[in-house]
């Protein structure tokens, strides 16, 4: 294992600030884990993005002209996927617009706090190892769908959507006229390898549904019972000195409190599910319980973001807390539409996430066209859940 460890590349991260003397504090901080290249400014940055060594992270000052190298970036095709760490005091940055949308991954304040910051940092920092060293799993085949299995999901995907296509286009219509708002949700997810894609399924929810998540923690069907969150999303801190987040964290393009955060790490789940789901429209009741939200995912099977059988693809805040060896298991096997856990468990509200893992895990080490198989039949069974989850 040690040949494997010493094959793993150094995660490289460029930082773009003028001020020596924040550089240096940087590198004291995080020089155990990470090689940093300083820069001044976005220029010379663009041009350390083109060289020949790969830059894994960028941490960009806000001030120094971000929209400018965010451009830079679009227009470089190559470099699309390179995520992007602003420093920032705005408060009011919108990480879902043009140019930010597709590479600020985060952002946090000038003042942040290294243990935020390292937290963001180690999820990257692992992933990218889990990539290169194949420590849990060595065989690199094991990360990609076996070619068997991807010309089934190529067969069977295209042959199901050219059957169901009328289908696709009633329900399409029903969603608009039941309630405002697109008709197909996209979100990102971490599939294979912790390959990040865009998975879609038809809108079951209300407009806004995301805002309505943090004050549902008491709901999460993994969650130990807890008290309910109260309705201020401030610190202590800043509701006793009457101000507005002191320290705000953007974490997946949204404005969170970083004391918050941190203190409702080690109490809150891995995973999130609820029943009787008050974010949910009448007629999204109706496609979840038979599964017809998730017919779009066969344009993703037929991408190869997925397949047919393994285990499902996670939301970005939900992979995070996934990142050590026993859990990044899981990731070895396909992403996948159906599988172990949902033939097994769904619907059940008795279900931990430890439990839940632990099937994942199973269907990576063991999964196979014969365990594929099976799957596909008892998930015919069970689309028809009784329970509203």
């Amino acid at each position: 294992m040690q040949e494997v460890k010493e094959n793993v590349k150094p995660f490289r991260v460029l930082y773009v600030e003028k001020d020596e003397r924040l550089v240096k504090s940087f590198q004291e901080a995080f020089q155990a884990q990470i090689d940093v290249i300083s820069v001044p400014d976005g220029r010379t940055a663009l041009a350390h993005v083109d060289g020949r060594e790969p830059i894994d992270l960028v941490l960009y000052n806000d001030d120094l002209d971000s929209i400018s190298f965010l451009n830079g970036l679009v227009a470089r095709h190559t470099t699309s996927q390179l995520p992007v760490v602003l420093l920032t005091d705005r408060t009011n940055i919108d990480l879902t617009v043009d140019p930010f949308h597709g590479h600020v991954i985060d952002a946090f304040p000038h003042d942040y706090s290294e243990d935020a910051l390292r937290i963001r940092l180690s999820y990257l920092i692992q992933k990218k190892a889990y990539g290169q060293s194949g420590y849990v799993n060595p065989k690199s085949s094991s990360i990609r769908i076996p070619l068997g299995k991807r010309l089934f999901d190529i067969g069977v995907s295209l042959f199901i959507l050219t059957l169901i296509s009328p289908i696709l286009l009633v329900v399409a219509i029903l969603v608009k006229l039941d309630s405002k708002g697109p008709v197909f949700y996209s979100s990102k997810r971490v599939g294979t390898g912790f390959r990040i894609f865009d998975m879609y399924k038809f809108r079951t929810m209300k407009t806004g549904a995301d805002q309505l998540l943090a004050g549902m923690a008491s709901q999460n069907m993994y969650n130990a019972p807890a008290a309910e969150k109260p309705a201020d999303e401030r610190c202590e801190e800043c509701q006793l000195a009457g101000t507005e987040c002191q320290r705000p964290l953007f974490m997946d393009q949204k404005q969170i409190c970083e004391t918050l955060y941190q203190r409702e790490q080690k109490a809150k789940a891995m995973f999130s599910k609820f029943k009787e789901d008050p974010r949910v429209t009448r007629l999204g009741k109706v496609l979840r319980n038979t599964s017809i939200d998730e017919l779009p995912q066969l344009f993703n099977i037929l991408r190869g973001d997925m397949s047919f059988v393994g285990n499902r693809p996670l939301p970005l805040y939900e992979a995070e807390k996934l990142t050590t060896i026993g859990y990044a298991r899981r990731f070895a096997a396909p992403a996948g539409l159906t599988g172990l856990w949902q033939v097994t468990k769904r619907g059940k509200s008795k279900v931990s996430d430890l439990e839940r893992i632990q099937l994942d895990v199973l269907y990576a080490k063991r999964y196979s066209f014969r365990t594929d198989m099976l799957i596909l039949l008892k998930t015919l069974k069970a689309v028809w859940q009784k329970e509203n989850v």
